[in-house]
């Protein structure tokens, strides 16, 4: 299985298009969302796939962006501040992950397969023990045009790669 992660479309529609269509040609069949979709209308965008998000510091619009994900259907939530899923076997810890120091407790716990975060603007791959540490990028004010990406999770090889969502 495919799992798309993503994080920080900050209502950027065109990154998230682009997001989506990679997505799509990839196989992915459900999406993680590490926080800050910023506005309600962003999650529609998401509806061909099962959708998993957290909230982040810039999602101010709960009630809306929960019933935007209750109009999804299906198994997708939207989990608060953290969610804890798993995928054929694998765990997923996910945040949007203001503060490094959480981010690297929970690694640091070696609790998950994946620790999945955004907030910072910079896509990360990295190993805590037996965690791998996950910031997909984002699609609004990235650290740099290499940091506008998505990432896809191979479930059955556990393996991580990068997508650019630049054209």
């Amino acid at each position: 299985m495919n799992v798309g992660i993503v994080s920080d479309t900050h209502d950027n529609v065109e990154a998230t298009e682009r997001a989506t269509e990679i997505f799509e040609a990839e196989g992915v069949e459900t999406v993680i969302h590490c926080g800050d979709f910023v506005a309600p209308l962003m999650v529609p965008y998401f509806e061909d796939f099962e959708l998993h998000g957290v909230l982040g510091n810039n999602d101010g619009d709960v009630a809306n962006l929960q019933g935007a994900f209750d109009s999804l259907g299906g198994e997708s939530q939207l989990h608060g501040r953290f969610a804890d899923i798993e995928f054929d076997g694998l765990s997923f810890a996910v945040l949007h992950g203001e503060q490094l120091a959480e981010v690297e407790a929970i690694a640091a716990g070696e609790t998950y397969d994946f620790v999945c975060y955004g907030h910072h603007h910079e896509r990360e791959l990295s190993a805590e023990g037996r965690t791998t540490v996950l910031n997909p990028g984002a699609h609004f004010l990235p650290q740099s045009e290499d940091d506008r990406t998505v990432a896809i999770v191979d479930t059955r090889s556990e393996s991580v790669r990068f997508r650019s969502v630049r054209e």
